[in-house]
């Protein structure tokens, strides 16, 4: 048992005397970072947000986002006030060409609450974003939703996922509610607003909106932004659906 512990001292003697050595000294130190770097690439891939097929759902508590959200998941409309606290996940298969040719992948949807800062913990994970306006009640509301699609449309990970947009303007059935068109008309001034303000202060937002010197409009957007009409109640999905298949990956 002594042999054997003294030659294993003699062989570290000797491994700790060639790794000093000025011959070995460039090729361990290159090998080291090397090693280092591989493990670097390793975790950071391991543990790094993976883009998913997520569709998230978002907008203003009462736009009527979560009765959409149902419908698409379910086919039910959930009747009444339905407010949600917290985000609510759910799959939907799309009842459209995609199961017509045999493609039948889930869709993964997520319902965010109004203004959740988890909003923010979702945005990397999403291949697109459906933002519900309420087209029946805009006017009183429309200042705060266009602020909120301003700071989604100026968020760094929506901007560099290039994440698609649906501005879609929920209630339509309504015979007061206002046209998408309208809708979209009016919060490009009140976004253009926006962002002559902020840009006159420090802002916490990683991009700016819009072509210097030119009134705002989403098509200037680095995202694309798509228009569509919707119900949530009588189950008038079709341009929502649309959106979707268009930006899904099955």
């Amino acid at each position: 048992m002594e042999d054997l512990q003294t030659l294993a001292k003699q062989w570290l003697h000797q491994g700790i005397e060639f790794v000093q050595s000025k011959e070995t000294t460039k090729l361990f130190n290159a090998t080291y970072v090397l090693f280092l770097a591989i493990i670097m690439l390793f975790f950071d891939r391991l543990f790094r947000p993976k883009k998913t097929n997520i569709v998230l759902f978002s907008g203003l508590s009462g736009s009527g986002k979560t009765v959409l959200f149902n419908r698409l998941r379910d086919r039910s409309s959930h009747r009444g006030v339905v407010t949600s606290m917290e985000p609510n996940e759910g799959t939907s298969v799309l009842h459209t060409k995609l199961t017509m040719s045999g493609i039948t992948k889930p869709v993964h949807l997520l319902d965010v609450p109004g203004r959740s800062p988890k909003l923010e913990e979702y945005l990397p994970l999403a291949t697109a974003l459906v933002f519900v306006v309420d087209a029946m009640d805009f006017l009183p509301n429309f200042r705060a939703a266009s602020e909120y699609l301003y700071d989604i449309l100026t968020n760094a990970s929506a901007v560099t996922n290039k994440i698609p947009v649906l501005l879609c303007c929920n209630k339509t059935d309504k015979l007061t509610a206002y046209t998408k068109d309208f809708i979209s008309k009016q919060m490009e001034k009140q976004i253009e607003k926006l962002r002559v303000s902020r840009s006159a202060i420090s802002t916490a937002n990683d991009f700016t909106l819009g072509i210097k010197g030119e009134v705002f409009s989403f098509s200037h957007c680095q995202n694309k932004v798509t228009l569509a009409e919707s119900s949530g109640l009588t189950g008038e999905t079709d341009q929502v659906q649309e959106f979707i298949r268009e930006h899904f990956k099955p």
